[in-house]
């Protein structure tokens, strides 16, 4: 079982951005922190599990069961819904359901955020890359 934890940081709102993303496969512990452009907190969350997705396809990390933890309510809910009103988050939503067909069993869970810690503080590392990228 792989286990994703991921999280967005924003500085302003819409603000440069940062991802945080933890694999934990069995005993092995991944972590990774990307700057992410100028969004809105929602969109970084969303281009945070995009991205979190796409790296473990990459790395060939699949498993029978993938387990995707986000602090997002906004995040779970719509991708659990299928569907979005927002037309900024549309496009996000496309691409995440155009990756989940790639893994054999993939459940995205809420969870509160002082759960999240671990993706919280690379997502700030992610966001101080961006901000001294646009300095």
């Amino acid at each position: 079982m792989l286990k994703i934890y991921v999280d967005a940081s924003t500085k302003g709102n819409p603000g440069p951005s940062g991802s945080g993303i933890v694999f934990i496969d069995g005993t092995i512990q991944r972590q990774y922190h990307f700057p992410l452009s100028v969004m809105s907190n929602h969109e970084a969350e969303f281009a945070s599990l995009r991205l979190a997705l796409t790296l473990a396809l990459e790395q060939n990390t699949i498993h029978d069961t993938t387990l995707v933890y986000t602090d997002s309510k906004v995040v779970a809910e719509t991708i659990d819904k299928g569907y979005t009103q927002n037309k900024l988050f549309f496009p996000y939503l496309k691409d995440i359901q155009d990756l989940l067909p790639k893994f054999p069993l993939i459940i995205i869970q809420w969870i509160p955020e002082k759960q999240n810690k671990g993706a919280d503080h690379l997502a700030r590392q992610g966001l101080q890359k961006a901000i001294k990228t646009i300095k």
